[in-house]
């Protein structure tokens, strides 16, 4: 009992937290760059000036011997996917996780897609898909989701994207939005990731930490894998060590968005430490700006 009210506070703090960014980001340029899945005839009306000529209706300008322009309205319906990398590596950060920031982040894009009356499903996954809830409509169900992001407990603690992905691709048969959350210091996983693109609207969220991408000057520590408990004593004293762990991390990010950006995936990186609406605005301006093209 304690243990749920405990759940359910916690969602409502999420919930509170966001509702900012859901209110003023998200909302607005969600829908315009996440539109339906088309558009279908609505009715026909006399032509105006301004109206574009591209619109009109032939049969009834012939008919009535004035012009005549469809009007046509969106359909929506769209489902959108948040597949969550729940291995151990998503329990690491300085002052906030990997994992709460992620929560955080698909809390906010939830309800943006509940306010576009869209459904919204999840994917939380280690080695293998843990659980799976289906596309759904409402407040609700979007409450549900995120108590079970909050409450969830993975019986895994190892990574694999691309077993997860394939999986993915075979439950997920209707053409979806599919935000992908995680480090993705996991290996192997494009092949799946660009089946599941040609099928989908695939968006990868990266989450890391400032430490991850570099090594302060802390003299000898003893580093250990979260997912697969090895454990190395290093030396961060040593100038060269640390220069060939950043540009080590330089060199996999800059691998990880060419190898994204071949198969035409955007990829969004947000940091444990920074306001995750800064890198979100950012992702949205451009991607409003290809849909106005």
């Amino acid at each position: 009992m304690e243990q749920t009210k405990e759940i359910i506070k916690k969602v409502k703090k999420i919930e509170i937290t966001t509702k900012q960014l859901v209110d003023g980001l998200i909302t607005g340029n969600y829908h315009s760059i996440f539109k339906g899945k088309g558009i279908e005839f609505s009715e026909s009306r006399e032509y105006h000036i301004g109206d574009d000529i591209r619109s009109i209706d032939w049969k009834m300008t012939a008919r009535f011997d004035h012009p005549y322009v469809k009007e046509f309205i969106e359909e929506r319906d769209l489902q959108v996917y948040f597949a969550l990398d729940m291995s151990g590596s998503s329990a690491f950060g300085n002052n906030v996780s990997k994992k709460m920031k992620s929560i955080e982040i698909i809390a906010s894009l939830m309800f943006g897609a509940m306010q576009n009356n869209d459904n919204v499903g999840l994917f939380l996954f280690t080695d293998v898909i843990e659980q799976f809830i289906p596309a759904r409509k409402g407040q609700k169900h979007v409450l549900k989701c995120i108590s079970n992001l909050v409450s969830f407990k993975p019986r895994s603690k190892i990574t694999n994207i691309h077993d997860s992905l394939k999986y993915i691709s075979k439950v997920v048969k209707k053409r979806s939005i599919i935000f992908v959350v995680s480090d993705f210091f996991d290996d192997g996983f494009i092949h799946p990731l660009k089946i599941l693109k040609n099928k989908h609207d695939v968006i990868a969220l990266r989450i890391i930490d400032n430490r991850e991408l570099s090594i302060p000057d802390i003299g000898f520590i003893e580093l250990e894998d979260e997912e697969t408990g090895e454990q190395i004593l290093v030396d961060t004293s040593d100038e060269q060590f640390r220069n060939n762990y950043t540009q080590l991390m330089k060199q996999r990010e800059v691998d990880l968005i060419t190898s994204l950006h071949k198969i035409k995936i955007d990829i969004v990186r947000i940091l444990t430490d920074e306001p995750f609406d800064i890198p979100l605005r950012k992702f949205f301006n451009i991607r409003l700006r290809r849909v106005i093209r």
